[in-house]
């Protein structure tokens, strides 16, 4: 027993110290790390689908030429961009527990009306808006995640979180194979039109599941599998928040501009989350389908392992930065890996070679993980702050993604994508020189007793310094009976 205890803290981390903190957290990890999952799972489902159609019959159906994939992928991530800060602030005001079924209505609603489509400007149009609905799921998510959980027990909730929606891109891919294989051509329609209309059927059910039972957030929540003391206790077991959620106001831009974890953050996930590149813009599914070597199912099969490469990484990245608090030691490894896909894929000797090259980018989505745990950790007492920087932080990464796939990651480039490569090299080395620059600045506030950017509070009394609470109950008495 002792051996399947030291283990079980190893990998799912120490438990909680009462029955009823452990009872706490596994209904956490049920309902909301469940609902969580299942909404980004759904999210990359819906949101891949268009690469998978791309190869598998869209491309020809809908008379796609030059970089019109390319342009649509874009104009989606356009919406993605006006998208983060409204949703994350929106969630400041609204019930979490409404306002994320709603935005799954309704991209569901968009990804259907994709399956019908007969012109890729049409697609434009739908994929605009289903972004905006989108961009709630993933910053939304770890604004949440960071609301109900302590950080020594962030990073493996956000690993298994990011990971999902790595499952959502690998079942996309299962799915239009098997959809290709099975269901082209019945009642009319293309088996990529049949894509859509089944992610849709698959969104839908779990919306009403987070309508019926995700509990917002702890200061909020009304959900009735908690009970009174569980709702107490998950306020108590977090550090204390000295702005709580919906405390925004015009104070937020300067508390939020004012320090360097909003520059500091939204720099590092730009630089990381470019160095996904080759993965997120279905560079191996374009690279097979050039060669004229491989069937549909396969081009659409094979590339799957470039999501399971990612979601190893993600969750034992995930597993380790919690282990160690080492947030910053993943920024190192993971600029490395970089380099190194780049730089293979910059000439690679042989095909096997370039194959081990784009597998091997699939480490770059463990960064979803750890750079977000790293800011939730540093900003959790202040809501509204938290919430600001999470989605910043992806806004600026998506804005230079949407300029940046089209130069040096377009599909006319295929298949050596050669700039897009050299690329990759250059976001490496940024991703490296820039974690160190916040390791620094993270270690200089800790030496100065800096708590989320503001200086701690000055004693006005000099002789309380150094006092405890019940010496300065003491002093204070005697202060009176004088």
């Amino acid at each position: 027993m002792f051996f399947f205890s030291k283990l079980r803290e190893i990998v799912w981390g120490k438990p909680a110290a009462t029955k009823a903190e452990r009872r706490l957290v596994l209904k956490l990890d049920l309902v909301i790390l469940t609902f969580c999952c299942l909404m980004y799972w759904v999210n990359y489902l819906d949101r891949m689908n268009l690469n998978n159609a791309y190869v598998s019959g869209m491309k020809e159906d809908l008379n796609f030429h030059g970089t019109q994939l390319n342009v649509i992928n874009t104009i989606f991530y356009g919406g993605y961009v006006l998208g983060q800060i409204p949703n994350n602030l929106a969630l400041q005001k609204l019930q979490p527990r409404l306002y994320f079924p709603g935005c799954m209505i309704a991209w569901g609603l968009l990804t259907l009306g994709t399956g019908f489509t007969h012109h890729p400007w049409e697609i434009m149009v739908i994929r605009f808006f289903q972004a905006i609905f989108e961009a709630s799921t993933f910053v939304g998510c770890h604004y949440i995640l960071g609301s109900w959980y302590k950080e020594e027990e962030l990073g493996k909730r956000t690993a298994i979180f990011t990971s999902s929606g790595l499952v959502g891109t690998m079942f996309s891919g299962f799915l239009q194979g098997g959809i290709h294989s099975t269901l082209d051509g019945k009642a009319g329609l293309p088996g990529w039109r049949w894509l859509f209309v089944i992610d849709f059927c698959i969104t839908f059910p779990i919306a009403i599941f987070g309508y019926l039972v995700f509990p917002d957030t702890p200061s909020s929540t009304r959900a009735k599998w908690l009970t009174p003391e569980e709702k107490k206790l998950a306020i108590e077991r977090l550090p204390e928040v000295s702005k709580e959620r919906g405390n925004v106001g015009w104070s937020v831009i300067t508390r939020v501009m004012g320090t360097w974890h909003f520059w500091g953050f939204i720099l590092i996930w730009t630089f990381a989350s470019n160095t996904e590149m080759f993965s997120t813009n279905a560079i191996m599914n374009l690279w097979l389908k050039s060669t004229g070597d491989y069937s549909v199912s396969q081009v659409n099969y094979i590339p799957t392992g470039v999501a399971a490469v990612g979601v190893v990484a993600t969750l034992t990245l995930g597993w380790y930065s919690d282990f160690t608090k080492g947030h910053w030691h993943t920024g190192i490894i993971l600029s490395f890996t970089a380099i190194i896909s780049g730089a293979i894929m910059l000439n690679p000797p042989t095909r096997g070679a370039k194959f081990f090259a784009l597998f091997f980018n699939g480490c770059q989505y463990a960064s979803q993980t750890t750079m977000f745990a790293w800011a939730n950790s540093l900003l959790r007492d202040d809501d509204a702050k938290r919430a600001v920087v999470l989605a910043a932080m992806n806004t600026l990464a998506i804005a230079v993604y949407m300029f940046w796939s089209l130069i040096f990651y377009n599909a006319a480039q295929a298949p050596k994508w050669y700039k897009g490569s050299i690329a990759m090299i250059c976001m490496g080395i940024a991703f490296f020189l820039n974690t160190l620059v916040l390791r620094w600045l993270q270690r200089r506030d800790e030496k100065r007793g800096i708590t989320n950017g503001a200086e701690p509070p000055v004693s006005r009394d000099k002789d309380e310094e150094l006092q405890t609470p019940i010496e300065k109950d003491e002093h204070h008495a005697g202060k009176q009976s004088v």
